[in-house]
């Protein structure tokens, strides 16, 4: 690429590297494409300011948002503008490999821990790694594909069915445009697909789009709808796009001009798909909300023809396999002598027996002395003991297996990042909180922990001295101090069974 760049062995050695959070590398790839032109870099505090009063970078050219960095305030210390040994930061990917060279010329702290950066960027490599790096070109390379005149532009961020297809052929021949589909690469889609899934539904789609050029962009959604609508308006202005159709929230900018089209529906007098208010209400049938589109895959039933282009079904079916086939992980969290283990053990053994899937038991117990080996009880440990079991078992779900996790696991923020990891990985997630009574827990106390630490002799115990913070979210609560560890395997079964996620069986004889 035109901005690829080779630092000098002793600067790329010496200069620190950092991982950017996955938006913001996703806004670093669009740097070094020049989607974000003229935006050079990660903004400085003069930008920030410039861009918050009158919408411009300090000097001068429109700019809508803010588009920043972040990093460890010790990591900042180290870097000085002033100094040409020290201002440089090196990006790197996910895997650790060095995507960019930030050429530093602000930092300051945002808050304890954290500081901004900001400077000029500069990829270091090729960059070509990545599914679909065909269909990954920059605006520089897309413009001259496109004919002159009108440009209609389609963030695809989901996949298209009929209505949407009928409206983008409704949207090109209304205005005479060629039609530009870009394709959100940078993080999961709207649907929950991955985007080398998302990718192959847009493409099975293309036979019923009108003459298009796809292409594939680096694009993740923000919290702040406004924000990603200017962005994104200003990204498809890069690319050459003349007018944008609305998917969803969308506003103006970057001098486009939205169009929000009208709510389509299934006329069934001829299966047509038209204006929802020109087709009478016994005839008019709505387009299917992205839940029941979900939950018709979840349970393993085709979409409906009328809705869906079987071609785009077949995608999203591989997709999205039932629950059935899909990996799992089941959580189980609660005190010390809760049942958990027990519990995980005579799950895993019920579903060895039914032979479905592969059936991965990952234990408290033997997770510290295998996995987590060196680590101690102090909440940052726990943290990434619950943090390595939690990528575990995504990983074996990734493969359509199921991981049953029974730690501690005290503290709600250390849960949720395991759950993340688990839909990140297109598998399932069940929390189950054992919720014995500490009473109950202390009685048994089976390992003398309870008694150790009521005397002294043991710090940092869930739940005497280190606090357990009780879900809010788990998706079945089961008390083993009235029920037995038999009872509550079956009710973890009959909520997997209930839930699509295990294939009911009758009891053999």
């Amino acid at each position: 690429m035109s901005n690829s760049w080779v630092l000098p062995d002793e600067v790329l050695r010496d200069a620190p590297a950092y991982t950017p959070r996955p938006g913001e590398l996703a806004d670093l790839e669009l740097l070094l494409i020049g989607a974000y032109a003229p935006l050079p870099g990660f903004m400085t505090r003069a930008d920030l300011v410039s861009v918050s009063r009158r919408s411009r970078l300090a000097d001068g050219s429109p700019w809508p948002v803010p588009v920043t960095l972040q990093v460890p305030t010790a990591l900042a210390q180290g870097l000085d503008p002033r100094d040409e040994a020290r201002r440089t930061l090196v990006l790197t990917d996910g895997e650790g490999a060095p995507v960019a060279a930030l050429d530093v010329a602000d930092a300051w702290q945002v808050r304890d821990g954290v500081a901004g950066v900001g400077g000029t960027v500069r990829r270091l490599g090729d960059g070509g790694h990545g599914p679909f790096q065909r269909l990954r070109r920059t605006p520089e390379e897309v413009r001259p594909l496109l004919p002159s005149g009108r440009v209609l532009g389609v963030i695809a961020d989901r996949p298209l069915h009929r209505p949407q297809l009928a409206q983008i052929a409704h949207a090109v021949r209304t205005l005479g445009a060629h039609l530009l589909v870009m394709i959100p690469v940078g993080e999961d889609g709207l649907s929950g697909l991955p985007p080398e899934a998302l990718v192959r539904s847009v493409f099975a789609a293309r036979d019923r789009m009108p003459p298009a050029t796809l292409v594939a962009v680096p694009l993740s959604r923000r919290r702040d709808e406004i924000s990603d609508a200017l962005l994104r308006a200003r990204v498809s202005a890069a690319y050459g796009v003349t007018h944008l159709l609305s998917t969803g929230e969308m506003l103006s900018g970057a001098g486009l001009r939205v169009l929000v089209p009208r709510e389509l529906a299934y006329d069934n007098r001829d299966g047509q798909w038209r204006w929802r208010e020109d087709i009478p209400p016994r005839n008019r049938r709505l387009a299917l909300t992205q839940p029941e589109i979900d939950d018709l895959l979840d349970r393993g039933f085709p979409l409906p023809e009328w809705h869906t282009p079987p071609a785009v079904a077949k995608e999203l079916a591989r997709a999205r396999p039932p629950r059935r086939h899909r990996g799992l992980v089941v959580f189980l969290t609660g005190l010390s002598g809760s049942g958990k283990s027990t519990i995980a053990r005579g799950l895993a053994d019920v579903l060895r027996e039914q032979g479905d899937r592969s059936i991965t038991l990952l234990d408290g117990d033997v997770v510290r002395r295998e996995l987590s080996a060196g680590l101690g009880f102090s909440k940052a440990d726990r943290d990434l003991n619950v943090r390595r079991i939690g990528w575990v078992a995504a990983e074996i779900a990734r493969h359509h297996g199921v991981g049953i996790c029974c730690p501690i696991a005290p503290y709600a923020q250390a849960r949720a990042t395991a759950r993340e990891m688990a839909l990140a990985a297109g598998a399932g997630f069940v929390l189950v909180h054992v919720a014995t009574p500490l009473e109950v827990c202390e009685q048994r106390d089976r390992k003398g922990l309870y008694a150790r630490a009521r005397a002294g002799l043991l710090t940092g115990m869930t739940g005497i001295d280190d606090p357990y913070e009780e879900p809010t979210d788990a998706d079945l609560v089961v008390d083993t101090s009235d029920m037995t560890i038999d009872e509550a395997v079956e009710a973890v079964l009959h909520h997997l069974n209930e839930t699509g996620w295990v294939e009911p069986r009758l009891q053999s004889i």
